[in-house]
C-alpha cells in the first residue's frame, strides 16, 4: 500500500538558516525574501541563523557548532521546523533531520508549496505537481521522517489535494502520467501560438520579478480581472488579454509567472511551456518595482532566467513601475533594455507613454503604404484596420485612398500578391 501523508492545518513557527560564503554576497537580502516566502506559505518566522563559511558543508550544509546553536534555538523558541535558504541535497536533508530532530525544509519546498496553493488551471496544477514529485523522488528518506514528525504542513501540500504520494514506485508512475498530460497541454499551447501568428497580432510578454506589479499593469491596460495581491507569486497561471492601442492596432499581452532568485530548476523545467511565452513573443515588457531596494538584483535575476530559457534577440521595454511610492526620483538605468518608461500601474502614470513606445516599435516593423484601392478591394482595408495602423482613409471617385503602416507579413496580401 502507498503511504499517504495527511496534512494538518496549523500555524507553523520556523527558524530560517543560511550560509554566507562571501562577504559581499546577498545572503541577508535573500533570507529576508525567504521570510516573505514563508509568510506567504502561512508560517511565522521566529528566528534566523546565518553562518559565515568558506564553503557550504557537503554533508550538513552548516558546521557542527552552528547546528547545535540552531537545535537550541528550535527548543527555546518552540519552533515547529527550520527552513534553509538554499536547496538542500538529499544527504544534507537527511543529516540535518537526524541532527536537529525537527522538521527540515528548504527554499525550494516553500516555493513549491506556494505554487501548489496558487495553481488554478489544469496546466498549472500538472506543472506544480510534476515539479514537486521530481523534487521529492530523490529525497524520500529524509522527507518521510520530516513529514511523519508533524503530519504535514508547509512543504507537503500538492495542488488542490490534501494528501501527497510518498511511495517511490507510485511517484515514478505519476510523473510519467503527468508528463503525458503536459505534452497534450503543450500541443494545445503551440496550436494557440500558431493561430496568433497567422492572425498577425503581435504578442507582448510581460515579465518581471515576483510582486513587481505585472498583473496590476495587465488589468490597468486591458480591463482584465487578474488577481492582484501584495504577495509573492499572487499570479501563477499565465493570462493573455487583448489590448487596442490608441492607433487602433491590436496586440496581445501575456502575463507570465514571476521570477525570483534561486528559482528551483524543477520549477523552470516543469513550467517551461508557460515561461516560453516570452520566447515566442514579439517583444518583452519587463516590469520592475522601482521602490524595491533590491531592484538591481531583481533585474539581474530576470535577465538571467530569460537567458536560461533561451530568450534572446527580443526588443525589451523596461517599465519602472510603482513610481507613486517614490519620495525622490533616483537615477535608474537598464542597459539591457531598448526602451525605458517610468510608470505607475496603480495610478495610470506613464501608461500613455508606454503605449506610444509599443506603437513606435511595431511601426518600425511595418511597411508604409500610400495608395488607392478599388471599392471591390474594401476588404483589404479591413485587414489594414485590424492588423496595421490606418493613418488616413479617403473615399474618392476612383476608389478608397489609404495611408497606413502594415505588418511585413501582411504586405503581400494587401498588395494583391498572395
Amino acid at each position: 500500500m502507498a503511504e499517504l501523508i495527511e496534512i494538518g492545518e496549523q500555524q507553523e513557527r520556523v527558524i530560517l538558516f543560511a550560509a554566507s560564503t562571501n562577504a559581499s554576497d546577498d545572503t541577508e537580502e535573500s533570507v529576508e525574501e525567504l521570510r516573505e516566502l514563508v509568510k506567504t506559505a502561512g508560517a511565522e518566522t521566529v528566528g534566523v541563523v546565518i553562518q559565515n563559511r568558506e564553503n557550504i558543508h557537503p554533508g550538513t550544509y552548516l558546521g557542527k557548532g552552528k547546528i547545535q546553536e540552531l537545535k537550541e534555538m528550535v527548543w527555546e523558541s518552540g519552533a515547529t521546523g527550520v527552513v534553509c535558504d538554499d536547496e538542500l541535497s538529499p544527504a544534507q536533508l537527511k543529516n540535518l533531520e537526524d541532527a536537529l530532530d525537527t522538521k527540515v525544509m528548504d527554499r525550494t519546498m516553500i516555493i513549491l508549496d506556494i505554487f501548489a496553493a496558487r495553481a488554478k488551471t489544469r496546466e498549472g496544477k500538472i506543472q506544480v505537481e510534476l515539479a514537486q514529485l521530481r523534487y521529492r523522488a530523490v529525497r524520500l528518506v529524509g522527507l518521510r521522517n520530516s513529514l511523519s514528525r508533524l503530519g504535514g504542513g508547509i512543504g507537503t501540500r500538492g495542488p488542490g489535494e490534501k494528501k501527497l504520494e510518498m511511495d517511490r514506485r507510485l511517484i515514478k508512475g505519476r510523473i510519467a502520467q503527468l508528463n503525458r498530460e503536459l505534452k497534450d497541454v503543450k500541443r494545445h499551447r503551440e496550436v494557440t501560438r500558431e493561430q496568433r501568428s497567422r492572425n498577425h497580432i503581435p504578442v507582448i510578454a510581460i515579465v518581471g520579478y515576483t510582486n513587481a506589479g505585472k498583473s496590476t499593469l495587465l488589468n490597468r491596460l486591458t480591463g482584465a480581472s487578474v488577481l492582484e495581491e501584495d504577495k509573492l507569486f499572487a499570479t501563477l497561471d499565465p493570462t493573455t488579454r487583448g489590448l487596442k492601442l490608441p492607433s487602433g492596432q491590436e496586440v496581445l499581452l501575456t502575463d507570465t509567472v514571476g521570477f525570483i532568485r534561486k528559482l528551483p530548476h524543477h520549477l523552470i523545467e516543469a513550467f517551461k511551456s508557460t515561461l516560453e511565452e516570452a520566447k515566442y513573443a514579439d517583444m518583452i515588457l519587463h516590469v520592475v518595482d522601482v521602490s524595491n531596494p533590491q531592484m538591481d538584483e531583481q533585474m539581474y535575476t530576470v535577465y538571467e532566467t530569460l537567458q536560461n530559457l533561451d530568450v534572446k534577440d527580443k526588443v525589451v521595454i523596461t517599465a519602472f513601475n510603482k513610481q507613486d511610492r517614490l519620495t525622490e526620483v533616483p537615477i535608474i538605468r537598464d542597459f539591457k533594455a531598448d526602451h525605458i518608461v517610468n510608470i505607475s500601474a496603480r495610478t495610470g502614470q506613464g501608461l500613455d507613454t508606454l503605449q506610444s513606445v509599443i506603437e513606435q516599435i511595431l511601426r518600425e516593423r511595418k511597411i508604409e503604404i500610400s495608395r488607392t484601392y478599388s471599392y471591390a478591394d474594401a476588404g483589404k482595408i479591413q485587414l489594414i484596420r485590424k492588423y496595421g495602423e490606418l493613418l488616413e482613409e479617403e473615399y474618392r471617385e476612383d476608389g478608397i485612398f489609404v495611408h497606413a503602416f502594415v505588418p511585413k507579413e501582411l504586405y503581400g496580401k494587401i498588395e494583391g500578391r498572395e
